[in-house]
């Protein structure tokens, strides 16, 4: 009776540990906004339709699916002001704006749609024209939904705007019952390995007393 208890309480402990087989992430395909600061990308902290960059700015934009801006994909390609903008002189009153444009990967394209090959451009502008300005002197035709989010460079993709799709990704540690939570705090394999031991334990007293009674 005690194995045939204790057998009944292993598996439904471990039960619960098992989880899902193959659980998914969930994402977002957008065109992601970057800056370059001389030696690396960085996620730009407002839009584009806001940002005002200074002459020899070099900014970059990169269509992906994501999760969020941790895990965003990086534009590829040059990122030298001097080399984007050799053949844009610079002229009194107008500043110069590198600007590299990865329309990115199969993988992350829409149904039926191919993205073109990554360019490299330099927009030549007033001194305080925006991103946004930049992008729709040299990348048009530009799309936008009504809440002003950039849904398309160079006509692509044809249609959608950040929409959600599953990635297919194993989900980030934060998110799976790992050693280690999101706030530090043990898994849940170790409360159920200690609620197993407990169990066993009492049953072992159990059967012991049982046994000097009899």
């Amino acid at each position: 009776m005690i194995r045939r208890c204790a057998a009944l309480v292993l598996a439904a402990l471990l039960l619960p540990l098992a989880g899902p087989g193959q659980a998914q992430a969930a994402g977002y395909r957008y065109w992601s906004f970057w800056e370059h600061d001389g030696k690396r990308w960085i996620y730009a902290t407002e839009g584009p339709s806001t940002a005002r960059p200074a002459d020899g700015t070099v900014q970059g934009f990169r269509f992906a699916i994501s999760e969020n801006s941790q895990d965003a994909a990086q534009p590829r390609g040059a990122t030298s002001f001097a080399a984007i903008c050799a053949r844009t002189p610079a002229k009194e009153g107008r500043k110069r704006v590198a600007l590299l444009i990865d329309f990115g990967t199969k993988a992350d394209a829409p149904t039926g749609e191919a993205p073109p090959a990554s360019r490299t451009t330099c927009a030549r502008l007033p001194e305080d024209a925006t991103s946004a300005e930049a992008l729709a002197s040299v990348a048009k035709p530009l799309r936008y939904d009504t809440n002003a989010l950039l849904c398309a460079i160079a006509g692509y993709p044809k249609s959608g705007c950040g929409e959600q799709v599953t990635t297919g990704k194993q989900p980030t540690t934060t998110e799976k019952s790992g050693e280690d939570g999101e706030d530090g705090g043990p898994s849940v394999g170790v409360y159920a390995g200690g609620t197993l031991i407990a169990a066993l334990a009492a049953a072992a007293v159990w059967q012991a007393r049982r046994r000097r009674n009899a």
